[in-house]
């Protein structure tokens, strides 16, 4: 059996790979996976340098991410608090959500589908044999 794991795109079932992205409103942008990952990790962390190590990732690029993000909708996805007592910081906002929540709901139905299309396979290949 050959090696697959180099292939591109999340394994959905055995047969299938793929990636998902939502286009934003928009359509210059979209919101993938590292995207999505990056504003959970934003509101665990409460901070774009914080997402950012956690992610392996230079503060630069995730503040380029955010700022296209936030520039593809309507109402802010991230949105950055002055500091103060008690420090300031940055947090998602309730349109972040909503995203997060599409894509998860979208990413949990698409692997659902692949599962029905992966079993619909292997009945046609069962019965070709």
């Amino acid at each position: 059996m050959k090696d697959n794991t180099k292939l591109p795109g999340e394994v959905l079932s055995d047969s299938i790979r793929g990636r998902v992205w939502l286009m934003a409103p928009n359509g210059e942008s979209y919101f993938g996976k590292g995207r999505i990952l990056l504003l959970e990790r934003i509101a665990e962390c409460g901070s774009i340098s914080q997402a950012a190590k956690s992610m392996k990732m230079s503060y630069k690029k995730a503040w380029r991410l955010v700022d296209e993000m936030n520039q593809a909708v309507a109402e802010p996805l991230v949105v950055s608090e002055a500091g103060g007592r008690q420090g300031g910081g940055t947090r998602i906002t309730p349109a972040a959500e909503r995203v997060i929540a599409q894509y998860h709901q979208l990413h949990a139905a698409l692997l659902v589908f692949c599962a029905e299309q992966e079993r619909i396979l292997s009945e046609f290949e069962a019965k070709d044999e």
